[in-house]
């Protein structure tokens, strides 16, 4: 058996091998030397990455794509039971292994850090892990989505510490035993799982109680959510409990947010002392991130002030706000918030970073689930915009739901006071964008489905 690889994943096989949470298991499993095969819908910059690693990628889904000495077939939520290969798999007898398990069995012996919550997980983890890896740790790290490039939503390190990004969407984040665990939020959210949130808070405090004996929780004492889960787990037996926030009463006191641009100047209060970095993105909820991440690097006892510096090298992570270009005096910047509160999020951000441009927003819905149970608000951020197109509903992996469309989101917007268009065809996006903007202008591509695609093709329709 190679070092480091439980027996079970020596030759695994994960459907859906390009998604951005399998795609990082896999790479870090192939880094460790294990056999990595799988399959993905289509080719991408990511099975290239894993193919330069020697996995087998397969483009498309078919039982002969998987090889009868697999060791485990690997999937995740979004994997139907009708899928080829998961068929192939029971008639071989193949064990089926969650994306979950598998993350869990590669920090056995690692000091974790796992970061949950409904919105800012990837840029969390992002930032713990450029941070560390700046310190010279060497950690490893999972990542829902690329620093970089493809292939850099994941690592394997020779530190002891693993930090990973910890999905609540399916509860799959209940599977991890971290030293040190955060809760940036807790919101109602992935209605397709989740009826309630007192159902949210039975799962976070699951989440919570499988932190390690002597371990912490890293928490926000700001949002009111993770709030409620504080006095939920405060009796909870050999856990250490450090609260972060603008609250007055929070552990770790953030005196000042102060915006400079596209970054922003952070002041906290650790310990009786004022401590003050830069975040190189902006907006304040990122700047919130980079506090949970520092105050986790802490618990691990990493020296607060080396943190600091470490948190000011990190530059983004894809999609996250993320700049694609610039033509015709136009900027356009991705941005992967799909839920109200993270559409929100950026949209303040972006009037922060550019006070005197017009914002313009492509919104892309994601899921006729969530868009049933939170079009309205999605439209009501929209007035944030000066004008948007919104976009048919991203299906992903859910059916369509009876007289669940984008119109939702759009008659909100409207009766919000928003200047709002329909565009039915993303095909005719670029040019409907390349028509409404101006020098000065910013255009935000927003969403969690295929309406990243669109940046590129804006920029080439305001250049020509």
């Amino acid at each position: 058996m190679a070092p480091g690889i439980p027996a079970a994943m020596e030759r695994p096989h994960f459907i859906g091998i390009g998604g951005a949470g399998m795609s990082g298991i896999a790479q870090i499993l192939a880094r460790r030397g294990a056999k990595v095969a799988g399959s993905d819908a289509k080719e991408s910059g990511t099975a290239e990455a894993l193919r330069a690693l020697g996995a087998t990628v397969h483009i498309g889904h078919a039982a002969a794509h998987l090889a009868d000495d697999a060791s485990c077939v690997v999937v995740s939520s979004a994997i139907r039971a009708d899928n080829p290969e998961l068929l192939r798999a029971a008639e071989l007898s193949i064990p089926v292994v969650h994306r979950s398990d598998a993350l869990a069995s590669l920090m056995q012996g690692l000091r974790a850090i796992a970061v949950a919550g409904t919105h800012g997980k990837t840029t969390t983890t992002s930032m713990l892990a450029v941070a560390l890896s700046e310190l010279g740790l060497d950690p490893s790290y999972a990542i829902g989505g690329d620093l970089a490039g493809p292939g850099t939503n994941a690592r394997h390190g020779e530190g002891d510490i693993f930090v990973a990004e910890a999905d609540e969407s399916d509860r799959s984040f209940q599977k991890y035993d971290p030293e040190v665990a955060i809760v940036l939020n807790a919101e109602l959210d992935h209605h397709a799982n989740y009826a309630s949130m007192e159902e949210i808070y039975d799962s976070f405090e699951t989440f919570v109680g499988k932190i390690v004996p002597g371990g912490t929780l890293v928490v926000s004492a700001d949002q009111s959510g993770a709030v409620e889960l504080t006095r939920r787990v405060r009796d909870l037996a050999s856990l250490n409990i450090v609260t972060y926030g603008e609250s007055e009463t929070a552990d770790v006191r953030v005196h000042k947010v102060t915006p400079r641009g596209l970054t922003s100047e952070v002041t906290v209060v650790l310990n009786g002392k004022y401590l003050t970095f830069t975040v190189s993105v902006p907006g304040r909820h990122y700047a919130l991130n980079a506090v949970a991440a520092l105050v986790a690097g802490v618990a691990l006892g990493i020296p607060a002030h080396n943190l600091a510096s470490a948190l000011g090298t990190y530059t983004g992570v894809k999609r996250r706000l993320q700049l694609k270009g610039e033509a015709a005096g136009v900027q356009v910047i991705d941005s992967y918030a799909h839920h109200p509160t993270e559409m929100t999020a950026d949209l303040e951000a972006m009037r922060g970073a550019a006070v005197d441009s017009r914002l313009l927003v492509v919104f892309q819905p994601h899921l006729f689930s969530r868009t049933q149970e939170l079009g309205t608000e999605m439209g009501q951020a929209l007035a944030l915009a000066d004008a948007s197109v919104v976009l048919d509903i991203y299906p992903a992996r859910e059916d369509p739901i009876p007289g669940i469309t984008s119109a939702l989101i759009i008659d909100a917007a409207k009766a919000a006071g928003a200047d709002v268009t329909a565009v039915h065809d993303k095909a005719a996006v670029p040019e409907v964008i390349a028509g409404m903007a101006k020098p000065g202008d910013l255009v935000l591509t927003m969403g969690a489905g295929d309406v990243t695609d669109l940046g590129p093709q804006i920029l080439d329709h305001l250049s020509s």
